[in-house]
C-alpha cells in the first residue's frame, strides 16, 4: 500500500478535474478553514416563477468564527466590521452617527484585573533599559514565563477564576457608578442626568499574558437621546476623566470561595486612561498621550479578533478531565482551566457556567460589546453589505428591462456538512486565504501612500 505525503496530496487535488469549481467556493469565502457545506438553490424569479438568475447545487458559506488562531479570513472579516461599528461612533460621519460626536469629550480606557499574586514581568525603564524580574533573571519579550506565577503554589487561582467569571458584572457596575460620579458632580439626580446626558461607549476585552482579561473602552458623552442630540456644556474633558478614575475606584463586588469565605473582586490599580482626538496625519499618538480615532478603531479590531493564544488555552470548549489532560498549554494555563473545571462541579456556582467557560479561562462576556447608542450594530453592518450585492444582482436585471417590483427573491439551503475533506484541502484553502490578505494590505497601503 503505497502512502501518499502531505505534497503528494496537495498536487493530486491541484491536478483533480473539479479543482477549478472547488476553489471558486473557497475564494466565495475569502479562504474560510472551516466552511458551513450547504445544498439548495438562490434565485430571483418573475411573479410567474420563471428563473431570472440565481445560483443552485452545493456552495460553502463561511463559518463566521472570530478567532484569528481558529480562521484567519473570518476573523479577518469580523475585524473590519468591528473597525467600521468602532470608528463611526469615534468619528462620525458614516453609519447614521453624526460628526458631531468628533468634538465631545472621549477618552480611551484600559481597565485592568488585580494581582493574585506576584508573576514574571518584562520592566523597561523610561530610558529602554531592561529591569530585572523579581525573580531574580532577566526576561527577553517572547519568554513563555512572563505572566507566570512565581510562586505556583501560593497563586489565588480560586480569587483569580472568580474575577474574570465576573468581569462583565465589574464592567456593568463601573458604568453605573460612572453615571452615578457625573451627576453628582453637576449637582444633579441619577434621574435628572439620565434627561440631559448619555454614556455611550464601546469596549473589547482582551487577554493579559498571565491568563487574566483586561477591558479596553472607548467612552464618550452624548445628549439625553444619543449621538444626534449634543453633550450638556457642563461635561468637560477634565470632569469626565475624574469620574472615570474615581469610579474605578469605588466599584467591588463579593464573591464566596468555596468554603464561603468572602473574596471582594476589583479593578487593578492601574487604570490608563488617554484622551481621544481626531485623527491628524496618521499619528498613534502625540506627546501628551492622546491616541487618535482612526488608530484607535484599528486597536481595537485587532484585540476583538484575539482569541486567548494557541499557547494559553483551548479554541474549543472542554468536554471532559481528559481534554484538559491532553492540552498543549503551560502549566499556569492548564491550573486555571483545570480551577474553572473543579469549581463547576460545585453547587453554588452553578450559575457561572465555568465548566462551559473553562476553555476561556472561566471570562464568560462578549468580547466586543457596546452601549445601545453608541453607533451602528454588527447586524447593520452585514445587512448592508448583503443589501449591497443584491443591488447589483438588481441593476443588472434593470439594465436587461426586468420591472423590479415583479422580482421574487428566493432562497431555500440545507445543511449538508462542515470543513474539508482531508489536510491537503485545508492547506490549499489557506493558502488561498492568505493570498487574499496579502493582496488586501497591499491595496490599503497603496491607498494610505497615495
Amino acid at each position: 500500500m503505497v502512502v501518499l505525503t502531505l505534497e503528494d496530496r496537495i498536487t493530486r487535488r491541484l491536478r483533480a478535474s473539479d479543482y477549478t469549481g472547488w476553489r471558486a467556493k473557497v475564494e466565495a469565502t475569502g479562504g474560510c478553514l472551516h466552511p458551513v457545506h450547504l445544498t439548495g438553490r438562490y434565485e430571483l424569479q418573475d411573479l410567474t416563477g420563471a428563473a431570472l438568475t440565481g445560483r443552485s447545487g452545493h456552495i460553502f458559506a463561511p463559518c463566521g468564527n472570530r478567532r484569528a488562531s481558529v480562521c484567519p479570513a473570518c476573523s479577518d472579516r469580523y475585524a473590519a466590521d468591528a473597525f467600521h461599528l468602532v470608528r463611526a461612533g469615534l468619528a462620525g460621519g458614516t453609519k447614521g452617527v453624526p460628526g458631531s460626536v468628533a468634538e465631545r469629550p472621549r477618552f480611551f480606557v484600559t481597565l485592568t484585573a488585580p494581582s493574585f499574586g506576584p508573576v514574571h514581568n518584562r520592566r523597561v525603564s523610561r530610558r529602554g533599559r531592561v529591569q530585572p524580574c523579581a525573580c531574580g533573571g532577566y526576561h527577553h519579550d517572547a519568554d513563555p514565563r512572563i505572566g507566570t506565577p512565581l510562586d505556583p503554589a501560593g497563586y489565588d487561582y480560586t480569587a483569580a477564576v472568580l474575577w474574570q467569571a465576573h468581569a462583565g458584572e465589574l464592567w456593568h457596575r463601573f458604568t453605573i457608578a460612572l453615571r452615578r460620579q457625573l451627576a453628582h458632580a453637576a449637582g444633579l439626580s441619577e434621574r435628572a442626568f439620565r434627561e440631559s446626558a448619555r454614556l455611550s461607549y464601546a469596549k473589547v476585552a482582551e487577554y493579559q499574558r498571565r491568563g487574566l482579561i483586561h477591558f479596553h473602552a472607548a467612552i464618550r458623552i452624548d445628549g439625553p437621546t444619543g449621538p444626534d442630540t449634543p453633550a450638556p456644556a457642563w461635561v468637560t474633558a477634565d470632569l469626565l476623566e475624574h469620574a472615570i478614575r474615581a469610579a474605578a475606584r469605588t466599584v467591588t463586588l463579593t464573591a464566596a470561595r468555596p468554603d464561603g469565605a468572602p473574596v471582594e473582586l476589583v479593578w487593578g490599580e492601574q487604570v490608563d486612561i488617554r484622551r481621544i482626538r481626531p485623527d491628524q496625519a496618521h499619528q498613534v499618538e502625540d506627546k501628551r498621550g492622546e491616541i487618535s480615532d482612526q488608530r484607535l478603531a484599528g486597536y481595537v479590531a485587532k484585540y476583538a479578533t484575539k482569541g486567548t493564544g494557541k499557547t494559553e488555552a483551548a479554541d474549543r470548549p472542554i468536554r471532559s478531565q481528559r481534554d484538559i489532560d491532553h492540552l498543549a498549554v503551560a502549566d499556569h494555563h492548564r491550573r486555571m482551566i483545570q480551577t474553572c473545571w473543579d469549581l463547576g462541579a460545585l453547587p453554588q456556582y452553578q450559575r457561572l457556567n465555568l465548566r462551559k467557560w473553562a476553555h476561556m479561562l472561566g471570562f464568560r462576556g462578549h468580547f466586543l460589546t457596546k452601549s445601545k447608542h453608541y453607533s451602528t450594530t454588527f447586524k447593520a453592518i452585514r445587512e448592508e453589505r448583503r443589501t449591497y450585492r443584491l443591488r447589483q444582482t438588481l441593476d443588472e436585471l434593470e439594465t436587461q428591462g426586468v420591472d423590479l417590483d415583479t422580482v421574487v427573491v428566493v432562497n431555500h439551503w440545507q445543511f449538508t456538512g462542515i470543513g474539508y475533506a482531508d489536510q491537503a484541502e485545508r492547506e490549499l484553502a489557506e493558502a488561498i486565504g492568505e493570498r487574499k490578505r496579502q493582496q488586501r494590505q497591499r491595496k490599503y497601503e497603496q491607498e494610505e501612500a497615495a
